[in-house]
């Protein structure tokens, strides 16, 4: 199962979950909106406030603080995988309220075409959303899952066993980012590769300290300067549930 939980806690020999460290890839497009974001306030259309989608905006948002420290970001919360007509009118107002890079943990393409209608930057999700947003796009990133695919069928064909837990890097290229868009900031491509090469040999962490946030139960996670959370090591799907400081969520 994407996504799923069992196969890194049950004895089952046919329960199998796969993932990919999508808070990479998130941090890395992360990057693009720092360099860019003039007012820097960034507005972010979440699905729903779970693990996977909270892990993936806030590595995104330390992605761009690692680019430009005085970013904030606001999140707003469709709560449905897919609504376009939510979605849309959510980046509408992250637009009125001041955000000039949107980006979006959805199922659609429009909180992108919102963007590209108003004049403003987004980093799609998903999919390459340079089609929908020509001038808006700075990157996409997405999960390849057939990465996995090749994998597994490999597995079955040279007679070897699979993990029931599997999780894919982003140097591994099992999540990746679109071609930079024209509308990208100059230097971008560097940074990003500078971090994509840091994430590779482990000097560069995602939830790296500093970093304080609270979940939704009232737990503290509180980092020092040399302390990080490690995202997956429980098992593929993300377990990072904190709404950390400098992210606002707006009802």
């Amino acid at each position: 199962q994407a996504g799923g939980t069992l196969g890194a806690q049950d004895t089952l020999d046919n329960t199998h979950d796969s993932y990919a460290r999508l808070y990479e890839a998130s941090y890395l497009a992360g990057i693009a909106a720092g360099e860019k974001t003039a007012t820097n306030l960034l507005g972010y259309v979440a699905a729903r406030p779970t693990a996977q989608v909270i892990s993936a905006y806030t590595a995104y948002y330390l992605g761009a603080k690692h680019a430009n420290p005085d970013v904030t970001m606001v999140v707003r919360y469709t709560n449905a995988w897919e609504d376009a007509g939510q979605e849309a009118s959510l980046a509408q107002g992250l637009i009125d309220l001041g955000c000039d890079v949107l980006s979006h943990y959805t199922d659609t393409t429009a909180v992108a075409e919102t963007a590209q209608a108003n004049g403003v930057s987004v980093v799609g999700y998903n999919q390459d959303m340079a089609a929908v947003a020509p001038d808006a796009a700075l990157v996409s990133l997405w999960i390849d899952w057939s990465v996995y695919d090749a994998y597994a069928l490999s597995c079955l064909f040279q007679g070897e066993e699979i993990p029931q837990d599997w999780c894919g890097s982003y140097a591994e290229g099992a999540c990746a980012l679109s071609d930079l868009g024209k509308a990208a900031a100059s230097g971008t491509a560097q940074a990003i590769q500078d971090a994509a090469d840091g994430l590779a040999d482990g000097s560069l962490q995602v939830f790296a300290g500093p970093l304080h946030g609270v979940n939704g139960e009232g737990e503290v996670l509180s980092l020092g300067k040399d302390a990080y959370y490690t995202e997956n090591q429980d098992s593929s799907a993300p377990t990072f549930r904190y709404i950390v400081d400098g992210i606002t969520i707006l009802e």
